[in-house]
């Protein structure tokens, strides 16, 4: 039982990823279209430091963005910071500490950011970890669950406010989320989301992913009933080499730096999908899609329960200490 328990999410998520490498080996990766300038505009890019976060938060910058760098590494924030306004572009970088794996820390980023009384246009939910062996953020939470998942969940229900004020219609804010082709694989299992009874990274992977996904549509429903000037989509940059790789089994990480030479694509490429969400005219007004390589896609059956999703929604409040809508 407790074999089965690993194995089949681990051949899930591996299978995943041949039917992306040999969606990759065939097909290029998105060229971005000329991207409207975005002066005045503000966005927060979650692990904005490093790989696709940096990719994206550099490209928003030189289209004349404020663009403000949450993480968790001061001297790579500073260092990135550095990198951009080297270039020379029109718009501004800084960063801000947000560690996603404390509840805490989440909101006094956010109130910090609001103390400053600027405007928010885009919020990009980029940060994330994969692989990594068993253990729990500074509040309990199994850790790809706490990171990828509860972390942006709650950063982005306590900017709601500020991204629905910012918006207007014909010119929306715009919530984008970093999802997987892993999320095909992954099961949400509502009993134990923090993989108590059987811990796979694999399977935790995989199923923080797919939360991403439930959480962008229930709330893409929510801003439509409401009628706020906001849009919510998920992206998927395909496989890309970034430091996310680095927790895969030796023989695995050997295995796959030739593989990655040629198939994999860089974060440049990778960051293209946040970037096409958080900038593009095409995306203006258009939420509640999966995107991967600059196409709507269908994501998985599973991702279309409404009743998952409203049941993901509830619990991730009371996880997190928001009152339930």
């Amino acid at each position: 039982m407790w074999l089965l328990s690993v194995l089949v999410p681990l051949v899930r998520l591996y299978l995943c990823g041949v039917k992306v490498l040999l969606y990759q080996m065939f097909n290029r990766s998105l060229t971005l279209p000329v991207l409207p300038k975005q002066n005045g505009r503000v966005a927060i890019v979650t692990g904005g430091t490093r790989g696709m976060g940096f990719e994206t938060a550099r490209h928003l910058a030189s289209l004349g963005m404020h663009v403000v760098i949450a993480g968790n590494e001061k001297e790579e924030g500073t260092a990135a910071v550095k990198r951009i306004h080297e270039e020379g572009g029109k718009g501004k970088a800084e960063f801000m500490f947000l560690d996603l794996t404390s509840l805490k820390s989440v909101r006094q980023f956010v109130q910090t950011f609001k103390a400053r009384g600027l405007p928010l246009h885009v919020l990009v939910n980029n940060a994330g970890t994969m692989l990594v062996p068993e253990r729990q953020t500074q509040d309990g939470f199994e850790f790809h669950f706490g990171l990828n998942y509860l972390g942006h969940f709650l950063l982005t229900n306590l900017l709601l406010d500020v991204l629905k004020k910012s918006g207007k219609h014909g010119c929306c804010s715009r919530v984008v989320t970093m999802s997987s082709a892993t999320h095909y694989g992954g099961v949400m299992d509502m009993d134990d989301l923090n993989s108590k009874r059987c811990y796979s990274s694999h399977g935790a992977y995989s199923q923080s992913k797919l939360a991403l996904v439930l959480f962008t549509y229930y709330l893409q429903e929510q801003l439509t009933a409401s009628g706020f000037p906001v849009t919510a989509n998920a992206v998927d940059p395909g496989m890309v080499d970034t430091a996310l790789y680095d927790n895969l089994w030796s023989l695995t990480q050997t295995l796959k730096k030739p593989v990655a030479k040629l198939l994999f694509r860089t974060p440049a490429e990778g960051a293209s999908m946040s970037i096409y969400a958080a900038a593009a005219s095409e995306m203006e007004g258009v939420g509640g899609c999966y995107l991967y390589n600059g196409k709507k896609k269908q994501s998985s059956d599973i991702s279309y329960d409404s009743e998952l999703q409203a049941e993901l929604w509830k619990k991730s409040c009371q996880l997190v200490g928001l009152q339930v809508a």
